[in-house]
């Protein structure tokens, strides 16, 4: 059963992941599987959004929202970017915003480099932007923190994914989303400054990223 996740992506593709990043996806496929009832139902509902939006002419834009736009909006970005490519669903598009500007956090960053993932900095700002690779066949994507209406995300047609439940109730309407789907995760932040950080932002890291393999394999059964 784990292994139809597998199967279902592009073969090429996935060969063509960095070589610890196909590791963590190996690792995953017992935790896409298991996710809760009550969990599912929201990635299933997310699915169905774009699975409606194949052949539109602006395809399947996800705007992934949390307060700082520091950790759990980018985490999800990432990793919804990266199954969406390993799945061919070339019609899905991925951004994140906040509904106020930090810095994608360094602890985020950490988690997602030890997850395989190739992660670099263009500047030592207060708020870097940082080039994301997973793959010499994908283009690398750019991370760093914005508000949810920054020019580079998309200004209609778009699902407001809200991932913290601040971000989901300081913002009733998200101007422009034609859906919203409210799935939120818990803040890694709390292990800040303690012996416990990094084992808890890669457990975070690692629960979206097992989301977000669900939603993608959800999206590529629709599309059949």
């Amino acid at each position: 059963m784990d292994e139809l996740l597998l199967q279902n992506m592009d073969a090429r593709r996935f060969g063509a992941l960095f070589p610890k990043l196909a590791e963590t996806v190996r690792e995953l496929l017992t935790a896409a599987n298991h996710i809760a009832p009550e969990r599912k139902r929201l990635l299933i509902d997310t699915a169905g959004f774009i699975t409606s939006r194949t052949g539109a002419d602006s395809g399947a834009p996800l705007v992934f929202i949390c307060t700082h736009n520091s950790r759990r909006s980018h985490l999800c970005q990432i990793w919804a970017h990266t199954f969406a490519w390993l799945y061919g669903l070339d019609h899905v598009t991925c951004f994140s915003g906040g509904t106020e500007a930090t810095a994608f956090h360094p602890n985020a960053v950490r988690a997602l480099e030890s997850c395989g993932f190739h992660i670099s900095s263009d500047s030592t700002s207060r708020n870097p932007h940082r080039r994301v690779t997973f793959s010499s066949l994908a283009e690398s994507m750019e991370a760093w923190s914005k508000t949810y209406d920054d020019p580079v995300n998309p200004t209609a047609g778009f699902a407001a994914v809200m991932t913290c439940s601040d971000a989901d109730e300081a913002c009733p309407v998200v101007p422009g989303a034609v859906a919203r789907f409210p799935i939120r995760y818990d803040d890694p932040k709390v292990a800040d400054d303690t012996p416990h950080e990094a084992e808890v932002y890669l457990q975070r890291c690692r629960q979206i990223a097992a989301e977000m393999f669900f939603l993608m394999n959800e999206v590529r059964h629709g599309d059949e």
